[in-house]
């Protein structure tokens, strides 16, 4: 994306904060909150004092170190990562509230209870349970800008991006950028190519829920898949040679080529990579 930015740029911190977690993020245009939300970050991107991607994983980390332990914030947070792209101003709401009660609905599938119950005692995740619940009924259509992926960057959110959309800085960041109209571009072609093959059937499914997600949001929209904590857990050179979007568009265009031998190897080279990645969530 054409891109410039006379936004205030935020302090940063030098030393990171993990877990090790990837990002997905959609940035709205202003134009996209009803008021007075547009007003609060018109108001709110003119800061010079914003707070970070490190400040706001600090602060969802606190809460998990209280005695007793928080498994959500008890406030909907106010904060917000903002940018200016070709002289359009983007915002995307940190929405951790939000966020921490679906982060728990994963760890409740993904961990075994005694893991679990010593993370997040049951009374606790008791009480998030019918907040959530209580919240969910005055908000039945709310939606977080930012989804996460633990120790992993899930393949499908691969599909959005392009190779040549890339931008790796060794030790800070490893992120794609690219026109919310090319990710749900991106997204359709390769939901009906995976549709028409045989053994995808995950993998697509995967698509059309992160496909429901993106329709919500304004058109004029930007989509940033962020490596985040990642940077700091895997080794440079393996971040440097990682051409991870690449690989799964040359799997998907062996699959519309009708080669479908070499959509597999592509395509299981990938997956294999991710998950030797991922096991180190429970190597501990």
């Amino acid at each position: 994306m054409s891109e410039s930015s006379d936004l205030p740029v935020p302090s940063a911190r030098s030393a990171p904060t993990v877990p090790y977690a990837s990002y997905l993020r959609v940035y709205e245009p202003l134009a996209a909150f009803p008021e007075p939300e547009r007003t609060h970050w018109a108001e709110y991107v003119r800061r010079s004092d914003r707070p970070t991607a490190q400040d706001e994983l600090r602060r969802s980390l606190a809460e998990l170190v209280r005695v007793p332990p928080s498994a959500v914030p008890e406030r909907e947070s106010s904060d917000a990562f903002a940018e200016e792209v070709d002289g359009v101003v983007l915002v995307c709401p940190w929405r951790t509230r939000l966020r921490g009660w679906l982060a728990l609905e994963e760890l409740v599938a993904d961990f075994p209870r005694p893991v679990l119950d010593a993370a997040v005692p049951p009374g606790v995740r008791q009480r998030a349970a019918e907040e959530y619940g209580r919240w969910r009924e005055r908000n039945p259509d709310a939606r977080p800008w930012i989804r996460t992926g633990v120790w992993q960057v899930p393949l499908r959110w691969f599909v959005l991006v392009a190779d040549e959309e890339r931008e790796y800085v060794p030790g800070e960041v490893l992120r794609y950028r690219t026109p919310m109209v090319q990710a749900r571009r991106r997204l359709a072609r390769g939901l009906r190519t995976l549709r028409e093959a045989e053994g995808y059937a995950g993998l697509a499914d995967g698509l059309v829920e992160v496909g429901s997600w993106l329709e919500e949001f304004h058109p004029r929209s930007m989509v940033e898949l962020d490596y985040g904590g990642l940077v700091h857990a895997l080794a440079p050179a393996r971040l440097a040679a990682d051409r991870s979007a690449a690989d799964l568009a040359a799997g998907l265009a062996a699959l519309r080529a009708g080669d479908a031998e070499g959509a597999r190897a592509v395509y299981g080279g990938l997956a294999e990579r991710w998950r030797t990645v991922r096991e180190r969530l429970f190597a501990n």
